[in-house]
């Protein structure tokens, strides 16, 4: 079993940062592939950014957000730069054992086996 802890988010005004932190324990953290995916109100959970064999962004976040990992640590960080109204939504860690890049469906939320408790992000205009 892995566990996910996240910190981070709030409130920012539009054009703001935010940066969410996920911490994991349960596995070695360099076996884990990682995610992060959103979910607005009446939206369905949509992918963000995500860490295995490489980095991979949505195209709404490519170019404001950054994914990194802190494997002495066991956490994911997602840096989020001007940021929009329309970027509110509660973020979701999320990690998958990683085996090879072809097994590994980045933005897949399926694909993932484990799942972070969620913080809210809002962004105001």
């Amino acid at each position: 079993q892995v566990q996910l802890v996240q910190s981070g988010g709030g409130l920012v005004q539009a054009g703001g940062s935010l940066r969410l932190s996920c911490a994991a324990s349960g596995r070695p953290f360099g076996s884990l592939a990682m995610g992060w995916f959103r979910q607005a109100p009446g939206k369905e959970r949509e992918f963000v950014a995500a860490s295995g064999g490489g980095t991979f962004y949505s195209d709404s976040m490519k170019g404001r957000a950054t994914i990194s990992r802190d494997d002495a640590r066991s956490m994911v960080h997602l840096q989020m730069n001007s940021l929009e109204p329309e970027d509110t939504a509660v973020y979701y860690c999320a990690a998958v054992r990683f085996y090879t890049n072809d097994y590994y469906r980045p933005q897949d939320s399926s694909h993932y086996d484990y799942w972070g408790q969620g913080t809210q992000v809002t962004v105001s205009s």
